[in-house]
């Protein structure tokens, strides 16, 4: 048996004895040993492996024979066989001189791989397993592929999204934001970034000028370097970004109004009337990317753009990914019709739809009130870490960067002056430390390494003063300049 596996004994059983006849280390007709010597080899009890055996008969590997036992199936699945090849060392490809357009490396936000493995995980955007309604979620998984609905998930729907999904979130998920929209206003894609990629491909071209925050989301700016596209960068200050500081003649701007990433910054309601009078004004559009907007849970979440725009320049962006888990990968934009079947059409080159399983179990999650229960689970639980954090924050000295004024669920922070906050970053993981360098965040006209970033999400309440105190210990003895 695998010395590590995930799988139960039973698919243990089953993964080596399919492998077996895949292989052709057992061949048609041959007999497979008895349940009880194969029990007795493996330690591991009988019954485990006569139901193993019992899904093998089920999957075509094996047939049982009354009185006789196990033999392979005549049938059973076999790998071609082909005969041995001449290998020609040709010296390989240079990859360097075929790629058109190779991806143009930025810095990215500094995380190991293994965060788990560490005991101060201060990390932003991952999912906590003491959170998470595992049980529904499966619950609801299952009612996807069940009889009922698995003859609809099992066709290729081309460019169409899950009604349900499309549904709940027209009724119930946009008018929690003040937003009205039809179906035919919205598009289901594979998180923010996939929104965000085809925003940028169907609306920016040569000649056109887009506008991002100064510091932002660095998968942005990742899309428009893969474009080979320079867009302007423009400072955020304490209440997001400044509409006096977009130039005139912008094209499409870039926003996360409710919690400005990275900073959490909330743009007040002025400010946001302001936004809006300039796209008409000077007639640009406004994407708005809906920053973890449910996790307002300091006080009452400010209305989205979307909800006072009365043109349509708004492109609203919102994700499940913050809110339900990280790796669902699943969100959706709101926008005029003629955007959004561009923007199908599109998808449809790439993945045509998300996975039909996954909106449905969404759907589902979504509908029977568990993303509710979730959420006010996330809401009370991130209260007490953040008053934790913002304890620890003023006990041990350290400086906040911005002004908090609605959630989220990390702190933007300034190290003392001449401290490089991606050296403390990999020095801090020798205590068992992980916060996030804020250097990705900047553009590279303006590289900033004295801004970090630090997450209570991913760590438990109990081990938050601790890991503060070394972040604390670390930053007083760290290289200055």
């Amino acid at each position: 048996m695998p010395a590590k596996s995930d799988a139960t004994l039973q698919q243990q059983i089953q993964q080596i004895v399919a492998e077996a006849i895949v292989s052709g280390r057992c061949a048609p007709g041959e007999k497979m040993p008895s349940s009880r010597r194969l029990a007795q080899h493996l330690g591991v009890s009988r019954i485990t492996v006569t139901l193993g055996y019992t899904e093998l008969v089920a999957n075509e590997y094996l047939v049982s024979r009354d009185r006789s036992g196990y033999f392979v199936a005549d049938t059973a699945p076999t790998r071609p066989v082909f005969a041995d090849q001449t290998v020609i060392d040709s010296g390989g490809v240079d990859w360097n001189s075929k790629l058109a357009r190779p991806s143009r490396l930025r810095e990215d936000i500094l995380r190991p791989p293994n965060w788990q493995d560490y005991k101060y995980p201060f990390i932003y955007g991952q999912s906590d397993p003491d959170l998470f309604d595992h049980g529904n979620w499966r619950n609801c998984a299952l009612r996807a592929v069940g009889r009922r609905d698995f003859d609809s998930l099992a066709q290729d729907h081309y460019q169409n999204d899950d009604p349900m999904l499309v549904e709940f979130i027209l009724r119930h998920i946009l008018p929690r934001r003040g937003i009205r929209a039809n179906p035919d206003e919205i598009l289901i894609t594979l998180g923010a970034q996939n929104a965000l990629w085809m925003i940028a491909q169907l609306l920016l071209s040569e000649g056109q000028k887009a506008i991002v925050e100064n510091p932002c989301f660095p998968g942005l700016r990742k899309i428009f370097d893969q474009m080979r596209y320079v867009a302007a960068s423009v400072d955020v200050d304490s209440d997001g970004l400044a509409p006096d500081s977009i130039p005139p003649d912008a094209d499409v701007v870039f926003t996360t109004p409710s919690h400005h990433a990275p900073t959490n910054v909330t743009m007040p309601l002025t400010r946001r009337l302001q936004m809006l009078e300039r796209a008409l004004q000077d007639d640009f559009l406004i994407v708005e990317d809906d920053y973890e907007f449910e996790m307002s849970f300091l006080h009452s979440p400010a209305p989205a753009l979307k909800s006072m725009d009365q043109a349509g320049s708004v492109i609203y962006l919102g994700s499940f990914s913050k809110s339900i888990f990280p790796g669902l990968r699943l969100g959706y934009v709101v926008g005029a019709p003629a955007l959004i079947r561009e923007m199908r059409q599109l998808r449809s080159v790439v993945l045509r739809h998300p996975p039909s399983h996954i909106q449905r179990t969404t759907a589902y999650f979504l509908s029977l009130g568990h993303y509710d229960s979730q959420l006010a689970r996330m809401a009370r639980i991130y209260g007490k870490r953040r008053a934790i954090m913002e304890g620890c924050i003023r006990e041990f000295g350290l400086e906040p960067a911005g002004r908090e004024m609605h959630g989220g669920s990390s702190f933007w922070m300034k190290a003392p002056e001449g401290i490089d906050t991606t050296r403390l970053a990999l020095d801090l993981r020798r205590e068992s430390v992980l916060i996030e360098p804020g250097n990705a965040f900047f553009a590279r006209r303006a590289p900033d390494r004295s801004h970090y970033r630090i997450a209570y999400s991913s760590i438990n309440a109990g081990a938050i003063r601790d890991g503060m105190a070394l972040l604390a210990d670390a930053i007083r003895t760290a290289p200055r300049g």
